[in-house]
This record gives C-alpha cells, structure tokens and sequence, in this order.
C-alpha cells in the first residue's frame, strides 16, 4: 500500500482521537490496579475510592467505564481468563499431535491455575462475585473452547457423532475446572498439579491404547 493510499485510508477509517486514547488510557489503568488489588485483597476487601486512587483517576471518570464495582470486576475477570486463555492456546498450538496437544493443553492449565490472579480472582472469587451461571457463561466464553478442541482431536479416531463429543468435552471440562479449583486451594500446589496431572494422563493413555488397538467406545445404545 503506498503512502498516499495509506493516508486516504485512514482519513476515510478515522484514527483514534486523543479523547478517544485518554478513554482506553483510563480504562486499561483501572483495570490494571483492580487486579492488582482484587489479586491481593479480594472483592470485598477492596474499595473503589481504593482503584481510582491507584488508576489516578477521578471516581467519574470509572463510572464513566463501569457501573459499579461489580462492572469492574467484570472486566478484571474477563481480563484474566483471556490471558490464561492465549497461554493454553500457545501451548497447544506447538504440540505436534492430539495426544500431546492434550496434555500440553492440560500442563498449561495446571500451571495457570497457580498463579495468583487466577487463583484468586477466578476460582476463588468469581463464582460468589458473577453468580454461579455468569461465571459458567464466562468461563466456557473463554477455555471451553479449547478443551473442545483438544477433546475432538483426541477422539477424531473414534468418529463419534458430534453430540458424544460435545458430551466429552463437557465432562472433561468439568474434571479440568474441579481439579483446577483443587489445585489452587491445596497447601502444595505443585504436588496436587503433579497428581491432577497424573490422574488425566492415565485417563488420557486409557483411550489411545483402545484407539490404537482398534477397539471401540460404547455408544449410549450399546449401554440402554
């Protein structure tokens, strides 16, 4: 694109006014320090008069952004799903086959899940603070998707219809957020990460030996 096309593009696009960057600027501080303290002091143990200050902003100018502080914590949410997100992704996306993007997918998880913003604003606080169906709704927003993906590479051998991979992903999903939630809590998390991992793994090697040697999962007839 030569220089010229290039400014005509914009003046037809439209750049970012200064008002328009002050805004994002404002917005990402505020997120930036509720993490931080939501990270430290929980949700309850943190005021707005608290974020503004740090974000260096008037309390206009947040609600502004937000309607509140549940808004905000929202958005610290969501924030932080998305970065465990791309992390999972990016570990994913470098393994070679099903088998080992499962368990990349699954060690990125188990590393994630230990980190403090995750821990605490996500397992710890986010089903109290979103209710137990936003929090659902948020997080399959954010690493359903993943575990589908991972879950249907595994059992593209298999050549199950799409509703029985739907139901693994959903039980595999469910074992990953209850061991997430326990490895989190637990006194070592490094020895919980290493026995969750363990555990799946097992189940993991359980289904590739079957699909190896050719044999079959029952179908829900097979067990009516």
């Amino acid at each position: 694109m030569t220089a010229k096309v290039h400014k005509k593009v914009q003046r037809l696009v439209g750049s970012p006014t200064r008002r328009q960057e002050y805004s994002a600027s404002t917005r990402k501080a505020l997120v930036e320090v509720a993490t931080d303290l939501f990270t430290e002091r929980g949700y309850a143990g943190t005021s707005l008069d608290e974020i503004v200050a740090g974000a260096r902003v008037t309390k206009g100018a947040l609600y502004h952004h937000f309607s509140g502080k549940q808004a905000l914590f929202e958005s610290v949410f969501e924030r932080v799903e998305e970065d465990a997100s791309k992390t999972i992704n990016r570990a994913v996306r470098d393994a070679r086959d099903p088998w080992e993007k499962a368990v990349a997918g699954l060690r990125s998880f188990l590393d994630v899940v230990q980190q403090d913003d995750y821990r605490r604003i996500v397992i710890q606080e986010g089903p109290a603070v979103l209710g137990y169906e936003r929090y659902r709704e948020q997080e399959e927003r954010s690493t359903f998707g993943i575990v589908q993906e991972i879950v249907s590479g595994v059992l593209e051998a298999y050549a199950l219809e799409h509703s029985m991979v739907e139901t693994f992903s959903r039980v595999f999903f469910g074992a990953m957020s209850a061991a997430g939630a326990a490895v989190s809590s637990a006194e070592d998390a490094k020895r919980a990460s290493a026995e969750v991992e363990a555990a799946i793994v097992f189940i993991l090697a359980g289904l590739r030996n079957m699909a190896e040697s050719g044999e079959g999962l029952p179908s829900p007839d097979d067990l009516a």
